[in-house]
């Protein structure tokens, strides 16, 4: 997948985070364009955040998915339940062998071999700079990793 840069990214989430009219295209999108990730965003395993938490992804989503559109017009490929899952159990393993406390020394290991840095850096600030109270301490990691699955998963298609 081409570098996704951080003025593509920051362009997107101003766009989507500022007008319902272009979150609900987008949404729309991503229902027609990648219904396995739609279900996956909604699927028993994210029960345990919190709804504020679930909206709060799903932007994020539409940001990632929308900037990565910007580089690849009409190429992004469906992403696969297996392909998601297996990406996500590679990222959980590696937070595994992370002794670090602190949330953003913890993230660091993902930074390490990523073509993706700016979209990490994204979600890393995204969930890091919140401060509308919308993320529990407890749900920032899980977020990452199923944020930083759904990049992997892409990356890998493209």
């Amino acid at each position: 997948m081409q570098f996704i840069d951080e003025t593509t990214i920051d362009h997107i989430a101003v766009k989507l985070g500022t007008s319902d009219a272009d979150r609900a295209l987008a949404v729309e999108s991503l229902e027609a364009e990648q219904p396995v990730l739609l279900a996956y965003l909604f699927s028993e395993n994210f029960g345990a955040f919190l709804e504020r938490e679930r909206e709060y992804i799903l932007f994020l989503v539409l940001v990632i998915i929308e900037s990565i559109k910007v580089k690849h017009p009409g190429q992004i490929l469906s992403l696969s339940e297996a392909l998601l899952s297996e990406t996500e159990e590679e990222n959980w393993t590696k937070m595994q062998t992370v002794k670090a406390q602190r949330f953003r020394e913890r993230m660091d290991i993902f930074f390490k071999d990523t073509s993706q840095e700016d979209l990490l850096a994204f979600i890393e600030d995204a969930l890091i700079d919140e401060e509308d109270g919308l993320l529990s301490k407890e749900g920032r990691e899980p977020i990452f990793i199923v944020l930083k699955s759904i990049v992997d998963a892409l990356n890998k298609l493209h």
